[in-house]
């Protein structure tokens, strides 16, 4: 692993086992490979921040997309989170608007997650990194190998959970989650083309920090 590659000291102790893998071998040198030769997001060291801005222990929510965004400046290594200075995608937008109409909390002026982060919500994309304006471009090289063992891991080791699942590919990553220990709420995507089929009004917030209060947790600021 690439020494610039921040990650919290105890996701790094439980992934070790994958990172030795031979598969994970060669995905990052795939990956290597694609820095060097393309433009390719998040910025190299953002790759694993996810598992960064909170400890294996601290994870109480879970929310998983797919690809990061493939658009200048836009992928911070948190789905469905942007920079600070950069315009708010449609998803995000349609994600805050579902929050205010939830829990009423007015929508934020930007669109970075890492407060979300930091009180335990890892915000995982099932590809960790795209190359520039070709979404998918990473897919099937491995990366889904990978975020399938860190759900596992979590299903495993943890107790209640919150796994966010909002549109089919989400969804199929579900069989992966251990149910009579962990809740599960499931919806449309939040993209524009979907969110109307069930993603607004599925309250998942309200409803997420209902279920933490009730195993003795703090709940998400959203």
């Amino acid at each position: 692993m690439n020494g610039d590659v921040k990650i919290a000291p105890s996701w790094k102790e439980m992934l070790k086992p994958e990172f030795e893998k031979p598969y994970f071998k060669s995905l990052i040198e795939f990956v290597k490979s694609e820095y060097k030769a393309q433009t390719v997001y998040p910025p190299g060291k953002e790759i694993f921040k996810a598992f960064d801005c909170a400890d294996f222990e601290q994870v109480k929510v879970v929310i998983i997309g797919q690809d990061p965004y493939h658009g200048p400046g836009q992928a911070n290594g948190l789905c469905f989170s942007v920079r600070e200075d950069v315009t708010m995608p449609p998803s995000l937008k349609n994600i805050f608007k579902e929050i205010h109409n939830d829990l009423g909390k007015p929508i934020p002026k930007n669109g970075d997650l890492e407060r979300w982060a930091k009180q335990g919500v890892l915000l995982l994309n099932a590809t960790l990194t795209v190359r520039a304006s070709a979404p998918g471009s990473h897919q099937k090289k491995g990366w889904e190998d990978f975020t399938d063992a860190v759900i596992r891991l979590i299903s495993e080791k943890r107790k209640n959970i919150v796994f966010l699942l909002w549109g089919a590919y989400a969804q199929k990553k579900g069989d992966l989650i251990d149910r009579n220990k962990h809740l599960v709420l499931m919806s449309a995507h939040p993209s524009p083309f979907s969110a109307d089929r069930g993603f607004f009004g599925c309250r998942h917030f309200s409803k997420t920090n209902e279920y933490l209060k009730s195993k003795g947790q703090k709940e998400i600021d959203w």
